[in-house]
């Protein structure tokens, strides 16, 4: 069941269940102004008990730097309480933003929400994260 978390004029934010995994679905750009909500919605969940996030990036055209440090943030928060994080994205400009800030090989990347859900989670699976570079 698709629940929604956040729905204004700049920002969709759906979150729902996948093989054991919280699937948060983010439609809309992932800036300065949104990217306060998005790390909020995320807080609440895991508040809520979810430790299992894939983040679905494809359907968001932009992120800016500020995205970018929401998704920092939402990680340590996220390993903190013993989670894991699967990203979703297959826009190239998203990419090159992790790439140019030398975070794309610290994060596990997928092109679709079945490619990171295909497994379950593990516990803790953000223990050693960053990875080592």
């Amino acid at each position: 069941m698709r629940t929604s978390i956040v729905h204004d004029e700049r920002l969709d934010l759906v979150y729902y269940p996948a093989n054991g995994w919280t699937v948060v679905e983010v439609n809309g750009e992932v800036d300065v102004h949104t990217a306060p909500k998005i790390r909020a919605a995320v807080i609440t969940l895991l508040d809520g008990g979810h430790r299992q996030f894939a983040l679905d990036l494809c359907p968001a055209p932009f992120l800016d730097s500020m995205g970018l440090g929401m998704i920092v943030a939402i990680t340590k928060r996220i390993r903190d309480h013993e989670g894991s994080l699967h990203l979703t994205c297959t826009n190239d400009r998203i990419l090159k933003v992790f790439k140019i800030c030398d975070l794309r090989k610290v994060y596990a990347f997928h092109d679709t929400v079945d490619q990171a859900t295909r497994h379950a989670p593990r516990r803790g699976a953000l223990a050693h994260w960053p990875r080592p570079t």
